[in-house]
């Protein structure tokens, strides 16, 4: 993948450490402007007095995210070194973000936070429109 698509690439996993930024700002009431807009607009506002355990649950899946981000920029060294070699990396890598869409996306529906999945398939749709487009899935 070279070019424009490469540059979308790394917009699309800069995306996800914007939001791993702002997940892991909701562990302090002067940083948590940001993830109360979130959830405002997912589903329900936090409230104005959170608990700690809530702050610790919200700053632990930020960085779960920022993890994620670092993994997603491994891979994509990986698929660099690999060069036309790199289809399995890809092949996984989709897996793994299909894979995340479909748990994200039920257990956001089952917790009553449905609304989430509008922004998971924008992300979604980031990640597979490149893959799709420069059929990387195809190579060896």
């Amino acid at each position: 993948m070279t070019g424009f698509w490469r540059q979308w690439m790394a917009a699309w996993r800069l995306s996800v450490a914007g939001f791993g930024v702002i997940l892991a700002g909701g562990a302090f009431e002067a940083t948590s402007g940001p993830v109360r807009m979130i959830f405002a607009l997912v589903g329900e506002a936090l409230p104005l007095e959170m608990p700690a355990t809530l702050r610790f649950s919200i700053a632990l899946i930020g960085a779960v995210t920022l993890g994620w981000w670092l993994t997603l920029e491994a891979a994509f060294k990986a698929i660099d070194l690999l060069g036309d070699r790199a289809g399995p990396v890809w092949r996984w890598l989709t897996v793994s973000v299909v894979g995340w869409y479909l748990i994200d996306g039920a257990l956001s529906a089952a917790t009553g936070f449905a609304l989430n999945i509008v922004p998971n398939t924008g992300l979604l749709a980031g990640y597979l429109i490149p893959v799709l487009a420069t059929g990387v899935l195809r190579k060896t």
